[in-house]
């Protein structure tokens, strides 16, 4: 079993990943608590980014009742296999990472906002995995749609570092790079806790408040 774990938190190579396939994988038709269309056409100005922080149906839930929040979805990026099922993605042969897409009008929830919820969300310390759960799917990342988004995301990360270094954590593994395809979860897996609010979630935070947007840097 741990043999089997440390190779699950191996990426794998193009060459050893899993064909996969070229039709989409279906999936909801609109959001189950926003009721907004979940692949849109989404609202002029809106922006899009991805997180991956472990689990994705805890962390879509942090993001979905955010005020300025106009959709979330849950799906996979990151890897090499397209339009890979859950299944091939929890085999550690695709390379995905479980994620979060955010649409989100900046006019009504700044980029940074979001990024307080993600890093506070959970740990972003841990490499591959997040808590009990092992797995290139749980690694953390932002995956952002520009340069700004991108900026951002890194000037948080330093100041978040050193917040966690401050109460002892190790350093951040976070990868902060360009949004790769999108695939979207299947249709279960879409607000999976607000359909079975007794679900499991094995996301948890540090505990360490992230001092982004409040004008107080870390020592």
């Amino acid at each position: 079993m741990l043999f089997f774990s440390k190779k699950k938190a191996q990426m794998p190579s193009p060459d050893d990943a899993l064909a996969g396939r070229t039709q989409t994988i279906p999936t909801a038709e609109r959001h189950a608590v926003l009721g907004t269309d979940l692949k849109g056409p989404y609202p002029e100005g809106c922006e899009t980014v991805l997180f991956g922080m472990g689990c994705f149906w805890g962390a879509e839930r942090m993001f979905w009742s955010l005020p300025g929040v106009h959709v979330t979805a849950v799906g996979y990026a990151g890897g090499n296999t397209p339009n890979a099922t859950y299944q091939e993605v929890c085999s550690g042969l695709t390379g995905h990472n479980e994620v979060v897409l955010v649409v989100y009008d900046p006019a009504k929830i700044s980029f940074e906002a979001l990024l307080k919820v993600f890093w506070e969300g959970h740990d972003p310390t841990q490499g591959m995995r997040q808590g009990n759960d092992v797995g290139t799917q749980y690694r953390s990342g932002i995956y952002a749609t520009s340069d700004a988004q991108k900026a951002s995301a890194e000037a948080s990360k330093a100041e978040f570092g050193a917040a966690l270094r401050g109460r002892g954590f190790p350093d951040i593994t976070t990868e902060i790079v360009d949004a790769p395809e999108f695939y979207f979860a299947e249709d279960y897996h879409q607000q999976y806790l607000e359909k079975n609010p007794r679900g499991y979630c094995g996301l948890g935070g540090t505990g360490v408040t992230c001092p982004i947007g409040t004008g107080v840097a870390a020592e």
